[in-house]
C-alpha cells in the first residue's frame, strides 16, 4: 500500500533544468562578447543535462570556443582552470534567476505541483530528495511557498552520494517511517527514476524537453508510468497507487 509520496525538485516542482540552460547561455553570451545566440547554447545543454558541472562546461565551452574568454575570469573569481570560470560566472546568473519570485512562479510545474496538494489533502506523507544544496532549497520553496508542503525534505548536504546513487530516497523513507515498497517517487531525470528503483520504491517520471529523449531511450520504466503530458499526471500517479493498493485503495 502507498502510504508516501516523495517528491524531487530541480525539473519536476519547478523547471530549474530550463533556468540552468538559460544562465549556461546567457554566460556563454557574455564570454563570448555576445556572438552566440542563446538558443544555440541551449540546445546544446539539451545534450549534457544530467552531467557534472565540469563536464558541462567543459562541453560547452569546447564547442563555442570559449576556453580563452573564461581564462580572463580565473583570477577574479580565484580558480585554477577555465571550467571553474566559466561556472562561475554561470552560477552569478543563475542566482539572480533564482531568487526572482516571478521568474520562479513562470517556471513552476503547475500539474506536478497540484499532485503535491493532491497528496496532502488524500493524506498521503509527503516527503522531498533533491539533489540541490539545502540554501538553495530553501529559497526555492520559500519564494513558491511550498515549504511547508512536505513532512520531511533532504538535500545534496543530508547525504554522502548523490542521485543516482539511493541514499537520499532511503533516508527520506526513513524519515517518513515508511517501507520502499509504500513509498511512490515522481521524478523527471534518468538519475533520479535510478535512484528511486534502487532504492526499491515506485516511480512515475514526468518528462520536460530536457530529459524525455533520454527517459524515453533508458528502458527504466513501463511507458504507462512516463507521463510526457503533465496534464495526465494526476490520472497515472491515481492508477499506480490503485493497482499497488488493490481493490481497498482511496
Amino acid at each position: 500500500m502507498i502510504k508516501a509520496i516523495i517528491f524531487d525538485l530541480d525539473g519536476t516542482l519547478v523547471q530549474t533544468e530550463a533556468l540552468k540552460a538559460i544562465s549556461y547561455a546567457q554566460a556563454a553570451m557574455k564570454l563570448s562578447e555576445h556572438r552566440l545566440d542563446q538558443e544555440a547554447v541551449i540546445e546544446a545543454f539539451k545534450e549534457v543535462v544530467g552531467l557534472s558541472r565540469q563536464e558541462v562546461a567543459q562541453t560547452l565551452m569546447r564547442k563555442f570556443a570559449l576556453e580563452q574568454a573564461a581564462d580572463a575570469f580565473m583570477a577574479e573569481f580565484g580558480v585554477a582552470t577555465s571550467w571553474q570560470a566559466f561556472v562561475q560566472v554561470r552560477l552569478q546568473i543563475y542566482e539572480v534567476l533564482l531568487s526572482d519570485p516571478k521568474i520562479l512562479h513562470d517556471y513552476l510545474c503547475p500539474y506536478n505541483v497540484a499532485l503535491l496538494n493532491y497528496a496532502r489533502k488524500d493524506g498521503f506523507l509527503t516527503g522531498l530528495a533533491t539533489k540541490s544544496f539545502c540554501t538553495q532549497v530553501r529559497k526555492v520553496l520559500e519564494l513558491l511557498h511550498l515549504r511547508d508542503k512536505f513532512d520531511f525534505m533532504a538535500s545534496r548536504d543530508d547525504v554522502e552520494n548523490g542521485k543516482p546513487d539511493p541514499e537520499i530516497y532511503v533516508l527520506v523513507a526513513r524519515e517518513l517511517d515508511v517501507s520502499p515498497p509504500e513509498t511512490l517517487v515522481i521524478e523527471d531525470s534518468p538519475a533520479g527514476t535510478e535512484a528511486a528503483l534502487a532504492a526499491g520504491m515506485g516511480c512515475i517520471v514526468v518528462t520536460t524537453d530536457f530529459t524525455r529523449k533520454a527517459i524515453h531511450a533508458s528502458g527504466l520504466l513501463e511507458q504507462r508510468w512516463i507521463v510526457d503530458s503533465p496534464p495526465d499526471l494526476n490520472a497515472v500517479a491515481r492508477q499506480f497507487i490503485a493497482e499497488s493498493n488493490g481493490p481497498d485503495s482511496r
